[in-house]
């Protein structure tokens, strides 16, 4: 069965001079790690904080390099209510929100707060 392919940033890494941290990745790290099932569902990619992101534009195209990504492989359920987008033929979810309210729909995990 294909699955849904989850594109993160590592848990640190090195840009402007000093250690960081992506928000927006550790809120699904966070989200995977309180809902572990929802991992048997995804391949979890984890690309640099360099861009492009060769990765992600391989299936999005240019200009696509967004981390988080979901994209979404082709006979993968869509929740109702999430927009989800499209480009170069795949639908894919750009932010840790949208992937959230995916998980929620179609998993039962909780709705993020302020969605």
């Amino acid at each position: 069965m294909p699955r849904d392919t989850l594109f993160l940033l590592p848990p640190g890494f090195a840009a402007n001079g000093r250690r960081e941290f992506c928000p927006e990745c550790a809120e699904l790290w966070g989200l995977l790690s309180w809902f572990p099932a929802l991992k048997e569902t995804l391949r979890i990619v984890y690309v640099g904080i360099d861009q492009p992101r060769a990765e992600i534009t391989a299936l999005l195209g240019p200009g696509h390099f967004n981390a988080p990504t979901l994209v979404l492989a082709e006979k993968s359920q869509r929740a109702d209510g999430v927009p989800y987008s499209e480009a170069n033929g795949h639908t894919y979810l750009p932010s840790a929100r949208l992937i959230a309210r995916h998980f929620a729909g179609l998993h039962g995990t909780p709705q993020p707060r302020g969605s």
